[in-house]
């Protein structure tokens, strides 16, 4: 690797550890992520391609090396389903890890931070909100694909990295025993927080019971399925899904619900005004539709059924960690001001209550869906 106009000192000491091509122009930070520190690394040298640095937040992440497995582990797979599809382009659809000169996945400097390095993936596109169906059903077609792809590769291959990340037991479990400590003395601002809670605690556990019996199969699931975290094209069809930090063994509710949540909804995550928190139907099945289209013929007739508590779910799930964070202290979430784990907390209820008031109508347009996909395949198979 030869070098032009040189990064500061660390990251060029960092980036002399990589087996990249080329030689390197400049490092610019990229995105706009809370989590990890990522670059843009700049090729010199024509035809080369550039790289995306990124050092892993080991303070949230802290088995990066189990990490880093699982998403080669995963990433691997991926590109081998795709090579054997007409018309498939693995090089873009698909992330690539670069390894070291260590021929590792990672590397741990002298401070002990980790780093990794893909290749950049030009000319696309990511999208923090949805505004279209088009691109609702252009998410649902990625985290569909991603999901169908990795449905024949065995779950127990990778780490839990982070243990009962989605287990909604486990959450309320937490939950209780921080209202009952009242470590800041929050619990009285929080009644109806708490009965709302409460009153859904139950239902909102079906899925881990469906799961514990053996209904639900254990696949890898993704776990942080923003619409951000699928790269457009140029011509805004879905490319590649990235962030696998989070890829685990889980249940495609999760995935489904966590997706709905973040699409179909009106409003931003920590929203004020609750009554500008409305579901967005029309995203809702556009979503639906792509996602179906790609995971119908791979997913159990329970795994269908399990698709409306997985949107019912991941909001209250969400609204309960807001909520518990809040009465904790707020340790876990960035907050901008004091009460903000709170209204992020009624913001995800309220979002929860809109779901439920328009579940009659998500359930039919779940049907309807399902029923044209599964027709269509039979149409083609004929």
């Amino acid at each position: 690797m030869t070098q032009t106009t040189a990064p500061d000192g660390k990251l060029s000491s960092i980036l002399s550890q990589f087996s990249i091509k080329g030689g390197v122009a400049q490092v610019v930070p990229h995105g706009s992520g809370h989590i990890h520190d990522t670059y843009h690394v700049v090729n010199s040298q024509p035809g080369s391609p550039d790289y995306l640095l990124q050092r892993v937040n080991h303070h949230v992440f802290k088995n990066v090396p189990a990490l880093m497995d699982n998403i080669q582990v995963v990433t691997t797979h991926l590109r081998q389903k795709l090579e054997s599809m007409p018309a498939a382009q693995p090089e873009k659809e698909v992330l690539t890890l670069i390894p070291t000169i260590q021929q590792q996945w990672f590397y741990q400097d002298e401070e002990g931070n980790y780093w990794r390095m893909y290749y950049f993936l030009e000319d696309t596109l990511g999208y923090d909100m949805v505004t279209t169906p088009s691109q609702a059903y252009e998410g649902g077609k990625a985290f569909g694909k991603f999901q169908a792809l990795l449905a024949d590769l065995p779950a127990d291959l990778l780490h839990d990295t982070i243990p009962d990340f989605h287990n909604v037991v486990n959450r309320l479990r937490l939950f209780r025993e921080t209202v009952k400590a009242d470590p800041v003395g929050r619990v009285g601002e929080v009644g109806p927080e708490i009965a709302f809670v409460e009153e859904r605690a139950q239902a909102m556990s079906t899925i881990y019971h469906m799961g514990q019996s053996g209904e639900l199969p254990l696949r890898i699931t993704h776990n942080d399925t923003k619409f951000n975290n699928v790269l457009l094209d140029k011509d805004g069809k879905a490319q590649c899904v990235i962030d696998l930090d989070t890829v685990m063994p889980g249940y495609v509710a999760y995935d489904f619900g966590d997706a709905i949540r973040t699409t179909v909804n009106t409003a931003p995550e920590d929203e004020p005004q609750l009554e500008k928190i409305q579901v967005n139907l029309s995203l809702f099945e556009a979503f639906a539709k792509g996602f179906l289209e790609e995971t119908s013929s791979a997913l159990t007739d329970q795994e269908v059924a399990s698709l409306l508590h997985g949107v019912l779910l991941l909001p209250f799930i969400m609204g309960l960690r807001f909520l518990t964070d809040y009465l904790d202290g707020d340790h876990y979430y960035k907050i901008h001001f004091p009460a903000h784990n709170l209204q992020r907390c009624r913001a995800q209820f309220q979002l929860v209550k809109q779901l439920e008031a328009q579940q009659s109508s998500l359930q039919a347009i779940l049907e309807k869906v399902v029923q044209e996909t599964r027709l269509a395949e039979i149409t083609t198979k004929a």
